[in-house]
């Protein structure tokens, strides 16, 4: 609504010969500004009172700029008496210009309140320093360096948020920095810092015959009942990691340093932002939100019908705060993953969590346009005789005052518009918060599962009565999900082994209670992949990912995923708190997301095993190549960076073929070249030997040391220059020395898979080519000797000899199986001297080098590619040898459709006629040396 439209409606109920007194104070100013005053002061007793204070003061001109600076100019070198009086002048001064600017449409809803928070940030800032600088010249505060003797105070609340309404209370948290002092003089400075802050809180909130400037309240501080109004910072940190509550951290999603040692202030709440932000999905705090506002309407006695005369604009239904919970529960719930949604202001948050589509957009609009509206009527309330009230008149006079200055002449039209949305706001947030009771019974269950259900509540995740309140919630929809599953049965027998391995149930019964879908998810897996079902139950908050909008987006490829994990782990060691082994954990959080998206993905078909290998293998790498410079960065630290031109991380086998499983090992050798560098250049320098020796050692943990987060891969290093004898890091040269000289056919066999994977040192994009020109010079020159059939069929036997099939349907080790394949599709690389590293690239190879014929070569490429997408399904489903009785009729349904068999049988005796084959074909070629026809 323009300027003169509003200024045109504004005198509806007004006393017409205050009105027109308060406008005879300024014959000066335009008639648009005398009509808006009239208006103002008519309808406003307390606006009325500051026109006739500020009369020779009040601006020809509502101008938002500077206004706050303009009018507190100078007073920071008032003393404290002096200073009161001046603030309640500059308080008379800003809120009667932001309230004529508001009524004109002039101000923005964020610039009114903008005015007000900053008005309120100096004066509390100005009071704390001059009470403190009292303390200091009394003798009674000891001497420091820090900024206003290390006193802050966080502006809580709609403070924080920069959102203060007309008659808004300020809620403050003040605190000091205790490592300012010496320790034997923390004591004396508490007790002075206390007494400043009641000073400053008095200066601020005493009514005087100037009025007051703010009042203060100091009681969201930790465990105000007991605590002084002034606490350490340590104390403040100590209550939080221990005791902090949900309604706390919410709180503090709006915190801010406002006034005093700003730098202080701004550690702490770096400090606390683990508390409010958890690095999972924190479904839980919807129940402790809803629960809140069920004691706020009670306590308030605001439940009931809803009216407009005398509704509770804040508290009451459909009112400010439903949407400021509605905004707080769902920033924390996904804040901590995601720093974009972590916004202080109401309108900002909606706008973030629509962003990133965790809330409509069209709902966050809607809200949004809500919350302006309540914010307005709650001005006008306030206006009238700078009351703290939220409650609309009961009286009909008193509604048609706040209509008015609404600029609406039509009472009942108005208040009929200010119902419906009420209604609307709470129809919005009320199903987003209020738990619905189980509405759908339990389907027929046999005895037996009715016996498993017993059992459930003996579980440490339905230890609490949280956990079995809301766990009742979600029982009867997940029953029924799994009675109608394929294999109800073994769905139940498997959910059962997956909820008794979990330590805690809370929030992922939220989880799943806000998602219904991921009840699908866990039926699909508990009946299909007992495998996965106990990966998910080691790493329940995998269930996170599939909730975050890249779950189903396009694979990233190595290098994304690089860029995205780097990202990850740079966020962990910034964050207060954080160093490396903050930095490991969210290694293993993130990529245990990723290892269950592949896993879902070709659980439901969604890639095959032959798209499942590659991203396996993606994933593996970018672990490795991120994790790499972190690792050597936190070895840096200690020894120096890495003495000459860097190192090399080489993946062989499957990871450097890029065909990983679900349950794949990582093969890696490290390789470095010193050039020329006796020693690191750091605190405690080491021989570049040791150094690089060293540096393997602590990459090797950081992939597969065991955390609070798990591991990530098994590492095996025996594919290194002398196997377990040999140094875990081997210079360039020794590496090309041995290859060329010392290195037996199976290691150059091992060669020709091995693919740089990560790098660290100033001249590490070099030493990758030389390594790669070096191993195709090995496979040249060591492919032509004539012992390698011979040496690999020798190999060959060896390793079926040590490691016999695991079973019928064991398409891994011994003759016939995919490691038959690989050996000659390796030894085809090898006597070609081809830069090809996969099996069927490699195999390929052997067929342009004419080691097979087409039909060879197509044949065992075919075979191949059967046995990986049976031996990348069994991993899925199981981690031992594949048998049919133990992965169940879900888990066998899955295979058969996999490999396109229509039963065990058929898949057995298929698999037999491929193992025959194959072992005829490779037996064949290593007996015959001479190449085919």
């Amino acid at each position: 609504m323009s300027f003169q439209s509003r200024i045109t409606r504004l005198p509806l109920p007004v006393d017409a010969a205050r009105g027109a007194d308060a406008a005879a104070l300024f014959p000066t100013l335009s008639d648009r500004m005398r009509a808006l005053i009239a208006g103002a002061a008519g309808s406003s007793p307390y606006l009325a009172g500051l026109l006739r204070s500020e009369a020779d003061w009040l601006p020809d001109a509502l101008d938002h700029d500077d206004v706050v600076a303009r009018e507190t100019a100078g007073l920071q070198s008032l003393d404290a008496d002096a200073l009161g009086v001046a603030l309640r002048r500059a308080k008379r001064r800003v809120a009667l210009l932001a309230a004529l600017a508001d009524l004109g449409g002039v101000w923005t809803l964020e610039q009114v309140t903008g005015a007000l928070s900053d008005l309120a940030d100096r004066a509390v800032d100005l009071a704390l320093r001059a009470h403190v600088a009292t303390e200091i010249r009394r003798g009674k505060l000891p001497a420091t360096d820090a900024d206003a003797g290390g006193i802050f105070a966080l502006a809580m609340g709609k403070g924080g948020a920069r959102e203060l309404n007309y008659s808004s209370d300020i809620d403050l948290i003040v605190l000091f920095d205790e490592t300012a002092y010496a320790e034997a003089d923390q004591m004396e400075a508490r007790a002075a810092l206390i007494r400043a802050t009641r000073r400053m809180a008095a200066t601020l909130s005493d009514v005087t015959d100037h009025g007051y400037v703010f009042r203060t309240d100091l009681r969201l501080r930790p465990d105000a009942a007991v605590t002084p109004v002034c606490i350490s910072t340590a104390a403040a940190l100590a209550y939080y990691e221990a005791e902090g509550r949900t309604w706390e951290r919410a709180a503090f999603i709006k915190a801010r340093a406002a006034a005093g040692d700003i730098a202080a202030g701004e550690r702490l709440l770096r400090e606390l932002r683990p508390f409010v932000w958890r690095k999972h999905l924190d479904f839980a705090a919807i129940q402790d939100a809803h629960d809140m506002r069920l004691r706020i309407r009670d306590h308030k006695g605001l439940g009931g019908r809803l009216e407009v005369a005398g509704h509770n604009l804040k508290l009451g239904r459909g009112g400010i705060r439903e949407i400021e919970f509605f905004t707080q529960t769902r920033q924390l719930i996904a804040g901590g993953r995601d720093r974009d949604l972590q916004c202080r202001d109401t309108v900002g948050g909606l706008a973030a969590l629509a962003a990133k589509n965790w809330i409509p957009r069209d709902v966050a609009e809607e809200l949004t346009a809500h919350y302006r509206d309540h914010r307005d009527i709650e001005h006008r309330i306030q206006m009238v005789n700078d009351a703290q009230t939220h409650s609309l008149p009961k009286d009909d006079q008193g509604l048609a005052t706040i209509a008015a200055l609404m600029g609406e002449g039509d009472v009942q039209a108005w208040c009929a518009r200010l119902k419906s949305r009420l209604e609307r706001v709470h129809a919005l947030t009320e199903r987003f918060f209020a738990p619905t009771e189980p509405t759908e019974s339990l389907p027929d269950l046999s005895d037996e599962s009715r016996a498993v259900i017993q059992r459930w509540q003996t579980y440490p995740a339905l230890r609490s009565d949280r956990a079995r309140q809301i766990f009742r919630r979600i029982e009867a929809p997940l029953l029924s999900r799994m009675a109608r599953a394929g294999h109800p049965a073994e769905a139940l027998a498997r959910f059962d082994s997956f909820l008794s391995g979990l330590p805690a149930g809370v929030q992922l019964f939220s989880l799943f209670e806000a998602n219904p879908q991921l009840i699908d998810l866990i039926v699909d897996i508990c009946g299909t992949a007992p495998a996965l079902a106990a990966y998910l139950a080691r790493h329940p908050s995998v269930l996170d990912g599939v909730l975050a909008g890249s779950f189903f987006a396009p694979w990233p490829r190595e290098a994304g995923l690089v860029q995205e994990l780097d990202a990850v782990l740079q966020r962990a060691l910034s964050q207060p708190g954080g160093g490396y082994e903050r930095a490991l954990d969210a290694a293993r959080r993130w990529a245990h997301e990723w290892q269950f998206r592949i896993g879902v993905h070709h659980l439901r078909g969604l890639i095959g095993a032959d798209e499942a290998a590659v991203q396996y293998a993606d994933l593996a790498g970018a672990c490795v190549a991120a994790l790499l410079p972190v690792t050597a960065a936190d070895f840096a630290r200690r020894h120096g960076p890495p003495p000459g031109r860097g190192a090399v991380v080489v993946g062989m086998g499957s990871l450097g073929a890029r065909v990983l499983n679900a349950g794949s090992d990582l093969d890696l050798i490290v390789i470095y070249d010193a050039d020329g560098v006796d020693a690191s250049d750091g605190p405690r320098p080491l021989a570049a030997r040791p150094y690089y020796a060293r540096l393997t050692q602590a990459m090797v943990t950081a992939l597969s040391a065991p955390t609070a987060e798990g591991r990530l891969y098994e590492v095996d290093m025996r594919l290194r220059p002398s196997g377990r004898q040999g140094p875990v890091a081997t210079s360039i040269d020794s590496f090309g020395t041995y290859q060329m000289t010392e290195a037996w056919t199976w290691e150059h066999l091992a060669l020709t898979r091995a693919r740089c994977v990560a790098q660290i040192g100033p001249d590490a994009d070099m030493l990758c080519q030389q390594i790669e020109t070096l191993r195709l010079k090995v496979l040249a020159e060591r492919g032509i000797d004539p012992r390698v059939l011979p040496d690999t069929g020798q190999m060959r036997d060896r390793l079926f000899a040590a490691k016999p099939p695991g079973g019928a349907f064991d398409v891994r080790q011994g003759a016939g199986r995919l490691q038959d394949i690989d050996l000659l599709a390796q030894s085809c690389a090898l006597r070609a001297g081809d830069p090809a590293r996969s099996t069927l690239a490699q195999l390929r190879a052997g067929r342009r080098a004419g080691l097979l014929t087409t039909e060879q070569a197509d044949r065992l490429s075919s075979i191949w590619r059967g046995l990986w997408r049976v031996h990348a399904a069994a991993r899925l489903l199981t981690d031992r040898a594949l048998d049919m009785d133990v992965i169940g009729r879900g888990g066998q349904d899955f295979l058969l459709r996999e490999v396109e068999a229509d039963s065990p049988d058929t898949l057995r005796d298929r698999l037999s006629d491929d193992f025959a084959t194959v072992q005829a074909l490779v037996e064949g070629h290593l007996s015959d040396e001479s190449p085919p026809d």
